[in-house]
C-alpha cells in the first residue's frame, strides 16, 4: 500500500494539485514546522473564537464579532500551512468551492456589519451561516464528503 499521500515531504503539486514543484517549496518549512503552524493557527483560532463567545454572553457584541471572525480567518490561514498558501488561494476559487468561499467571506463581513449596525440577533445568525459555510468549504476537500452529507440531510 502506497503511503505517498501521507508523506507531505514527498508530495508535489502534481501529485496533489497538478503542478510540477513541491507543494511547500516556497515556504522553506519542514514538515513538522508546517504541522506546527497549522496546529498553532487552528488552536489559536479556536481560542480567539471561544473568547469571542464568552464576550457575547457578557453583552459585547462588537468584540464577539471581531474575535469570532479573526478566529475563523486564523483557522483558514492554518490550512495554508498544510497545502501551501498560493495553492490554497487557487483552490478556494475553483468551481467546486467558489460558492462556499464567497458565502464564507460574505458571512464574515456580515457578522461585522450586524455586530455594529444591525440588531444583535442577526450577528448570531451570520455566525451560524459562517460556521456552516466553513464546514461546507472544508468538506469540499474530502472526496465524497459533500455527497455523504447531502444523503444524510436528504438533499
Amino acid at each position: 500500500m502506497s503511503r505517498k499521500w501521507f508523506n507531505l515531504e514527498a508530495q508535489t503539486d502534481d501529485a496533489i494539485f497538478g503542478g510540477q514543484e513541491s507543494a511547500f517549496s516556497g515556504l522553506g518549512l519542514t514538515k513538522y514546522q508546517r504541522m506546527g503552524g497549522f496546529a498553532a493557527c487552528f488552536v489559536g483560532g479556536l481560542g480567539v473564537s471561544l473568547l469571542g463567545a464568552i464576550l457575547l454572553f457578557l453583552g459585547a457584541t462588537g468584540a464577539f464579532a471581531t474575535l469570532f471572525a479573526v478566529g475563523a480567518i486564523l483557522s483558514l490561514v492554518g490550512t495554508g500551512f498544510l497545502v501551501g498558501f498560493k495553492t490554497q488561494l487557487e483552490k478556494m476559487f475553483k468551481p467546486v468551492r467558489i460558492v462556499a468561499t464567497i458565502l464564507l467571506f460574505a458571512s464574515i463581513i456580515m457578522t461585522f456589519v450586524s455586530a455594529f449596525v444591525l440588531p444583535a440577533i442577526l450577528c448570531i445568525i451570520f455566525v451560524i451561516v459562517q460556521y456552516l459555510a466553513f464546514l461546507w468549504y472544508s468538506l469540499s476537500y474530502i472526496p465524497y464528503a459533500r455527497t455523504l452529507v447531502k444523503s444524510w440531510v436528504g438533499m
